[in-house]
């Protein structure tokens, strides 16, 4: 359903609840007018992505990927604010099947942008396991410092500290491969 029609329906049941409760039929004044207040609701917070979220964090990405996909256009359907988290999502999810292909979906959410800075941090964390499976260095060093500096909170400082580690066994690898011949 459009962003406009839920707000259109929370205003008019918002309206009704207020003329019930004039009219002095309260109960059913305060009973639509809670309704009305969670159409309002949905329009800030869409139940799907609140829904794949949920299933995102009990480890059930099929059923995660099944929410998403009922946003058949997010631009309409999604508050401006939730157009970030939304790639964002559909990144992680695409993450797990094709990790290559999930770029573009946290590049976008890093560009449409996200109120929460541990989330940008999560993007950019995932462009810098990305960028080492590329084997791209640079970038990947880039990235981790962005999502070092992001992480203000320290929700991800155990995961940064351990593709560190492993960026350094990257360069013991090159090293290994590009030497002379071991017997």
């Amino acid at each position: 359903m459009s962003n406009i029609v839920r707000l259109v329906i929370a205003c008019v049941m918002l309206g009704a609840g207020i003329a019930l409760c004039g009219f002095g039929f309260w109960g059913w004044g305060i009973l639509v007018f809670l309704l009305g207040g969670i159409v309002l609701l949905s329009f800030f917070f869409n139940e799907n992505m609140i829904l794949a979220q949920y299933f995102l964090r009990k480890e059930d990405s099929e059923k995660a990927e099944q929410w998403l996909l009922k946003v058949k256009d997010y631009e309409k359907e999604l508050y401006k604010n939730q157009w970030g988290y939304y790639n964002m999502l559909i990144g992680l999810i695409e993450s797990r099947k094709a990790p290559l292909k999930s770029e573009k979906y946290f590049k976008k959410a890093l560009a449409l942008g996200m109120k929460m800075s541990h989330n940008t941090a999560l993007a950019k964390l995932s462009l810098a396991g990305i960028s080492m499976a590329k084997r791209n260095k640079r970038e990947a060093q880039m990235y981790l410092q962005e999502a070092a500096k992001e992480d203000k909170n320290k929700l991800l400082a155990e995961q940064i500290k351990m593709m560190k580690g492993q960026l350094a066994q990257m360069d013991k690898q090159q090293v290994v491969r590009g030497g002379y011949r071991q017997f």
